[in-house]
Formats: C-alpha cells, sequence, structure tokens
C-alpha cells in the first residue's frame, strides 16, 4: 500500500515542552497518560480524539509532544493544568512550537548546550541542600530530607560569595 501524498495528509504541531523541576526523568507514557487524562477533563473524549496529541520524544527535562493543527492553544492550556506525575509534583511549561520537528531539535540543542552545571551539595542557612546552578543567573536549591522538603529559587543577587 503507498503512503498518502503530503497533501493528503492531516497537517501536525509539535510543543517543546520543559517540565520543572530539573533533572525530573519521565517516561514518555507517563507523561502521555497525565497529558491525556488532563486534556479529557477539559474538553472530554471528543475533544481529545480531535487534538489527537501524542508524546513524540521525553528525556533530560524536555519533551516534545504532537498534536493536530489549530490545536495547540488546547495543548498548552491542558499542559498548565498537569500537577502531579506518579505522585510526584511536576509543572510542564511550553517553550516553543513549530511545524516541524527539525526546529524544535535543533532549538532543544542549543538548550541543552547550556542547560545546568553539575549539581552539588551546599550548605545554606544552617541546612543541607542539592544546588542546582543554570546558565544565566538561576540557581535552584533542593532542600535535602524525607520530610517537608522546601525548594529556593535563587539568583546570583540573592547569594553570598
Amino acid at each position: 500500500m503507498k503512503p498518502r501524498p503530503p497533501t493528503m495528509r492531516g497537517k501536525r504541531r509539535y510543543i517543546l515542552v520543559r517540565m520543572d523541576p530539573p533533572g525530573l526523568d519521565l517516561d514518555g507514557r507517563e507523561l502521555y497518560y497525565a497529558i491525556s487524562e488532563s486534556l479529557t477533563d477539559i474538553f472530554g473524549d471528543a475533544g481529545v480524539a480531535r487534538i489527537q496529541p501524542s508524546v513524540v520524544s521525553c528525556g533530560e527535562g524536555y519533551a516534545i509532544i504532537r498534536c493536530t493543527r489549530s490545536a495547540e492553544e488546547k495543548v498548552i492550556a491542558g499542559l498548565a493544568t498537569v500537577a502531579y506525575i506518579r505522585e510526584r509534583k511536576v509543572a510542564i511549561r511550553s517553550i516553543l512550537t513549530s511545524g516541524t520537528l527539525r526546529s524544535l531539535r535543533q532549538h532543544l540543542d542549543t538548550l541543552r548546550d547550556g542547560q545546568s552545571f553539575p549539581e552539588r551539595d551546599v550548605t545554606f542557612q544552617k541546612r543541607p541542600w542539592i544546588s542546582v546552578r543554570f546558565r544565566g543567573t538561576k540557581v535552584d536549591l533542593f532542600e535535602k530530607g524525607f520530610k517537608n522538603q522546601e525548594r529556593l529559587f535563587l539568583t546570583e543577587d540573592d547569594l553570598e560569595e
């Protein structure tokens, strides 16, 4: 059987998303189920069937999500409502929308080149933390421990040398 010619194929859009907190490693299937559940809650089963969401790739804190053309805004709205994946708190933010995977992957390569420095153990306010430093002026601190873990989001202006 021959493939459909390009003029008869449905148009797709691809959305590059970042998952916070950094370092969260998710499986594409888990992400798909969370997005699908969120979209179903908002638009119903018929709406999700028209949107046709799919996770193309997922890893290293970023994912590429595919949907039908003119449904990008609905998917981005659905991403904003995802709060937990497998009982872990997560935020999914859209970075870029494109009609081709190639342009998203090029943009993703530039993001990964200077994404973060290695994690370090630090002491801040007399408590142990894990430090994640990003290119630019962003530093995130994650408290070590099991209960009541706190997250701090600092800039270089907040740090003392």
